[in-house]
């Protein structure tokens, strides 16, 4: 074979991410609507302004720009966001997003993730990113599913981490949001790694592996380093 056929890969087009529902046993993600969800994002939003420090935009004065900010969410044409809807209310209690999406390369970023205090630390959150990363390597079939943060987030790197992204560096100066500068932390999951991340993100999802009161018996990074 000559030098640097090994690495050449098929050049199958892939899709875009689409707006999509994707149902799992405690949530479901449906795509982010302003008339559907906003009355309950903002009754979840409302009085928690540090929600949005780390986030590109907000926090929002009043439903109604809550409202039109979701609006452009919906139909921006470089991001696909996703309401998080857990089941046991059946309201939007977050919503997430792909972003960076580079069909040819195989690439794509979750981010602009907005878990409101109800969401943070449940079943559903977790499951919620299962879900998303399932779609992305096992129906769209992505080489590279890529998380990135503020490298001060350290909330969000702990949570890159548990879901079995890999750290891959910072990013010096990457970026100005909201008028400061952004070191960016880089985290990735690979096509490769998947089935194991699965595997781990499955166990932990059973419902055995919870208690009567929610708790979880075993945690998925446990799992993950064990399997």
């Amino acid at each position: 074979m000559p030098d640097g056929q090994a690495n050449l890969l098929p050049r199958e087009p892939l899709s875009l991410p689409r707006p999509v529902t994707l149902r799992g046993r405690t949530v479901t993600l449906e795509p982010l609507d302003a008339a559907r969800h906003t009355a309950a994002l903002w009754g979840a939003v409302r009085g928690h302004d540090e929600l949005w420090t780390w986030l590109w935009d907000g926090p929002y004065a009043s439903e109604v720009k809550l409202r039109r900010a979701i609006a452009e969410k919906q139909v921006a044409a470089s991001t696909v966001f996703l309401a998080i809807v857990p089941t046991e209310t059946g309201l939007a209690a977050g919503y997430a997003s792909y972003m960076r999406m580079e069909p040819a390369h195989g690439v794509v970023e979750v981010g602009n993730i907005l878990l409101t205090p109800g969401l943070q630390r449940t079943t559903a959150a977790t499951e919620a990113m299962y879900l998303m990363a399932r779609h992305v390597f096992e129906d769209l079939e992505y080489r590279r599913y890529e998380w990135k943060c503020n490298a001060e987030n350290a909330p969000s790197r702990r949570a890159a981490l548990r879901l079995g992204f890999t750290f891959e560096g910072i990013f010096r100066q990457h970026m100005v949001v909201k008028g400061r500068n952004r070191d960016t932390a880089w985290f990735s999951m690979l096509d490769t790694e998947w089935p194991e991340r699965k595997r781990a993100f499955e166990a932990w999802l059973e419902p055995e592996n919870f208690d009567d009161g929610g708790q979880q018996r075993k945690r998925l990074a446990g799992i993950a380093k064990s399997s």
